[in-house]
């Protein structure tokens, strides 16, 4: 009988209508960026979340909407006659919203599979409560707004709180992280635990997760947010409704002091399960990440012969693996600090994504990528060596430096070339003998060598 009387009030009220909005809003949000987390779970439940800076404000509107219907109808008095009390003539309606809310959410996130499952290397468990979360926001925030328009039953209710909502929880975030900094935009202090109360989320990279414990103490504030505006929608007097803000007040008083600061960038950790390698094995070995595990048949090929010309070349000192960087830093993943381990190992950047989910590299971009690496090590000097690295890459390959596009100076260029053109005229030992002790200086942090064995007599 109740799920009866819950359907029809569904099907009288604007929640179809409020619902399909939230449904295109969503839709639209989440396929024009399918790039941000094709081949992803974790990026994909965290697209999510960042739609509700969306759809929280229309949730809420929404809810306002349906809250003034009985003064829309004229009938709230006549209702205020009968022996039911407000909170059950209110149940079915917000416990229907709420229902249509929750599936608008799933819907948003189930929008992004395609893009995700069919290259996807492996399901992290966070994914769950992150996607939980936010579809309990998006409960809290209609019933909320029931409240707000059963309160103030109002034709301009419902579009300002859209108007507040979204202004909150687009700039309240950024103008509190922003502060934390000084006038030389040095971070001074963390941002606040508070900000992790806001459940959108701007971006993570591919390596990292939000932790169980941080969902849990957020679904814990909003479940008790929910629980407030569903007592407030019911309250007749004062007290009711100061009884009713209570679940709201004790549910940010025990989240924020358990909640970790600096906000999602801050609360982020390292999921030990993306970083995990996945190697091919039928050759010189060839890793990737278990987050980009899908990638590993376009970087194989690409390796082996970036490994095959090296040793061709340069035979006896040519690297024995490849594998993709997972070195944290700063809470961001990159390539290991030296390229080539002393392992034999040569280490790459992570590949980019498009919007398919494998990668927008080209087996040529990342076979000159590899060979690049080959050279490269971060040592503590002011003199850049991309300049040398691609003469010896352009030595390798046969070809002329590769400097980029409208990034060098013509001088630079022509240095460059020059010094190729030098190093070709000399005898084939001759020149090999010279780029081996090259790489070899270069791998040794002496800089001044490996410009000088590679320049020959330019300054």
């Amino acid at each position: 009988m109740t799920g009866r009387i819950m359907r029809i009030e569904v099907r009288r009220s604007a929640v179809p209508g409020i619902a399909l909005l939230l449904v295109i809003v969503g839709a639209a949000l989440m396929l024009t960026v399918t790039g941000g987390y094709a081949g992803r779970w974790t990026q994909l439940a965290v697209y999510a979340r960042s739609t509700l800076m969306m759809l929280m404000p229309l949730a809420l509107a929404g809810g306002a909407w349906l809250g003034r219907r009985d003064r829309r109808h004229r009938v709230d008095e006549l209702f205020g006659t009968t022996v039911r009390p407000r909170w059950r003539r209110s149940l079915p309606l917000a416990a229907g919203y709420a229902l249509a809310l929750v599936a608008v959410y799933l819907l948003t996130f189930l929008l992004g599979i395609p893009w995700v499952a069919p290259s996807a290397g492996y399901f992290p468990v966070s994914t769950i409560p992150i996607t939980a979360v936010g579809a309990l926001a998006l409960v809290a925030a209609g019933w909320l707004g029931m409240a707000a328009g059963r309160a103030v039953p109002r034709v301009a209710t419902a579009p300002v709180l859209a108007v507040v909502a979204f202004a909150v929880l687009t700039f309240v975030p950024d103008y509190v992280s922003m502060s934390g900094y000084d006038e030389n935009f040095t971070k001074v202090r963390p941002d606040p635990a508070a900000l992790l109360l806001a459940p959108g989320i701007n971006s993570l990279n591919d390596f990292m997760t939000i932790p169980s414990s941080v969902s849990l103490l957020q679904a814990l504030w909003l479940a008790a947010l929910a629980a407030t505006g569903l007592l407030l929608l019911g309250a007749v007097g004062r007290r009711a409704v100061a009884l009713a803000v209570l679940p709201a007040v004790v549910g940010a008083a025990v989240a924020v002091p358990l909640l970790p600061t600096g906000g999602y960038s801050g609360s982020a950790v390292l999921d030990p399960a993306a970083v995990e390698l996945v190697c091919d094995d039928d050759g010189p070995q060839v890793c990737v990440t278990r987050a980009h595990a899908a990638l590993l048949p376009e970087v194989v090929g690409p390796a082996r012969e970036a490994l095959a010309l090296i040793d061709a070349k340069l035979p006896g000192t040519a690297p024995t693996r490849v594998e993709e960087g997972r070195q944290l830093v700063d809470n961001t993943v990159r390539a290991d600090a030296s390229h080539v381990r002393d392992d034999g190992t040569l280490v790459f950047d992570a590949l980019s994504i498009g919007w398919t989910g494998f990668s927008d590299v080209s087996p040529e971009e990342l076979s000159a990528a590899l060979l690049d690496a080959a050279w490269w090590r971060e040592c503590e000097t002011e003199h850049p060596t991309f300049l040398a690295r691609a003469v010896a890459v352009a030595w390798l390959t046969g070809g002329q430096p590769d400097l980029g596009r409208g990034s060098t100076a013509p001088e630079e260029r022509e240095k460059a070339d020059t010094a190729l053109r030098e190093l070709r005229k000399l005898p084939s030992d001759e020149q090999r003998k010279r780029v081996q002790a090259a790489r070899a200086a270069a791998l040794g942090c002496e800089i001044d060598r490996f410009h000088s064995l590679l320049f020959l007599a330019q300054p």
